[in-house]
């Protein structure tokens, strides 16, 4: 399971530079707007390939991390959401942003229910069942 969930980070990283960067500079640049006028800042997916590699490499640290980066995203990405939904807005831009925290939302709530799966066997950190 953690070199799935180590995968669907990576996918997520990816999309998430795509939707956030790659595509909005494009549209940009095709309008003739500044490359960053619709960019959406954000670094997050750095920390998402880094705790990729770090399941993948299962490091000391990736079930600490996986753990602490699954309450973040859930809670960040769960008032992101609430906030969003109060006055909905739809475009183009916000509509790749929810569906973008969606999965994001997915990825951490599987990740979470991992962990805790794992927590309640109290085997050992990454048990013969995860490779």
């Amino acid at each position: 399971m953690s070199a799935f969930l180590a995968h669907f980070l990576f996918v997520l990283a990816a999309w998430t530079v795509t939707i956030k960067f790659a595509f909005p500079a494009a549209f940009a640049l095709a309008e003739g707007s500044p490359v960053g006028a619709y960019i959406m800042w954000d670094f997050w997916w750095a920390a998402h390939l880094w705790l990729g590699r770090a399941l993948l490499r299962r490091a000391r640290y990736a079930l600490a991390l996986a753990f602490a980066m699954s309450l973040a995203e859930i809670a960040i990405v769960t008032v992101k959401l609430a906030l969003f939904l109060g006055a909905p807005e739809w475009t183009v831009w916000t509509a790749s942003w929810f569906v973008n925290k969606l999965f994001v939302l997915a990825c951490f709530s599987l990740t979470l229910g991992w962990l805790a799966a794992r927590r309640a066997r109290a085997g050992a950190p990454f048990a013969r069942e995860d490779r």
